[in-house]
């Protein structure tokens, strides 16, 4: 598997967890919102803060209906067409929105829902694309991102092996190589029981591609384990405040909770570790006055034929291990070893 670099940032085996504060349109199409979210995004430590860009007459029709979760979150009163229209940000919105992240050191993503949106970015000088579920069948549109010769974050939700297949080799014919692949459940917020965390592991076996999570989940309990299983990417929406209107917020991460979630991963990743089974320099400090030594259990002359019952094996650790018992027995001491003194290897002849 290889390494793919983002910004300043590598992605894949034996990296840090890439993490990806999804702010989405929860700015509610207010610049002043979306450069305090890019704010909490740098308090909270995270990689990249990611937008979502669109032109909501190139994404759905007027009689396009609302999802569920969208319904019950902003209502029945306008249409899916009218909501977005709210929410799109304008092409100079997303230059001084790209702008502030490079003063505040945060990677600027953004999810293209259009060719144009695309074109934007790319003209922005986006690092990498991230493509959302809803266009993972959308051939035209992975083809014409994946001809920028940019990294690509393809999410996978509502989706089988099959079409898996079938837009990883749109993305590999039209220039996209080592694309990165994110488990995803598309619903806000998602069921924890529906989440299928091991989906990732089927992935990364199945492709040899970094995988990661974009977790709909309430809290952060989810994507934490999605760490655990080996995620290099997790992605999280958040917010400025759950309960200001507009269609993601409630699915969202509040400002203290997204900080709790990063430090939290940054635990976990450190506590991970190489998989190498040694001692760490504390336990073999440890070792010393944990484990046991072989001691004499009598007066011992030099000379003496060593045997079984002239010992004792207890602490400290600092002499000759238990574990070298049998190789003492049937030995003659080269000196006299006193009372409750611990064997040591130039004590024999």
């Amino acid at each position: 598997m290889q390494k793919v670099q983002i910004g300043n940032k590598f992605i894949g085996p034996n990296q840090p967890v890439f993490v990806i504060a999804e702010a989405g349109v929860n700015h509610n199409g207010d610049l002043k919102m979306a450069r305090e979210l890019i704010d909490v995004a740098v308090e909270a430590g995270a990689d990249a803060v990611k937008f979502q860009t669109f032109h909501a007459d190139q994404l759905v029709t007027p009689e396009a209906p609302k999802a569920e979760y969208q319904l019950q979150t902003t209502g029945d009163n306008e249409s899916q067409l009218e909501m977005l229209r709210r929410l799109e940000l304008s092409e100079e919105s997303h230059e001084e929105l790209k702008s502030y992240c490079h003063d505040r050191g945060i990677i600027f993503l953004s999810t293209p829902f259009d060719e144009k949106a695309v074109d934007l970015l790319d003209g922005l000088g986006v690092p990498a694309f991230k493509i959302s579920s809803g266009d993972l069948t959308n051939s035209p549109l992975l083809e014409h991102v994946a001809r920028k010769g940019k990294p690509v974050i393809l999410s996978t939700g509502m989706s089988e092996i099959s079409e898996l297949i079938e837009a990883l080799s749109v993305l590999n014919s039209a220039g996209c190589e080592n694309p990165i692949l994110l488990h995803c459940v598309s619903n806000y917020p998602a069921d924890p029981a529906e989440v299928n965390l091991r989906a990732m592991q089927t992935m990364r076996a199945a492709f040899d591609l970094p995988v990661g999570f974009s977790d709909h989940t309430e809290g952060i309990d989810v994507s934490l384990a999605a760490v655990a299983l080996g995620a290099c990417v997790i992605e999280k929406h958040f917010t400025l405040d759950r309960t200001l209107p507009g269609p993601d917020h409630r699915a969202s991460l509040e400002p203290v909770q997204l900080r709790k979630l990063i430090e939290s991963i940054r635990r976990i990743e450190s506590a991970l570790g190489s998989g190498r089974k040694v001692p760490t320099a504390s336990e073999i400090e440890t070792a010393k006055v944990a484990r046991r030594s072989l001691i004499a259990a009598v007066d011992i002359p030099a000379g003496t034929i060593l045997k079984r019952e002239m010992l004792i094996i207890r602490r400290p650790g600092t002499g000759m291990s238990p574990a070298t018992l049998h190789t003492v027995l049937g030995r003659r001491l080269a000196r006299s070893v006193a009372t409750g003194t611990l064997l040591e290897p130039d004590m024999f002849e």
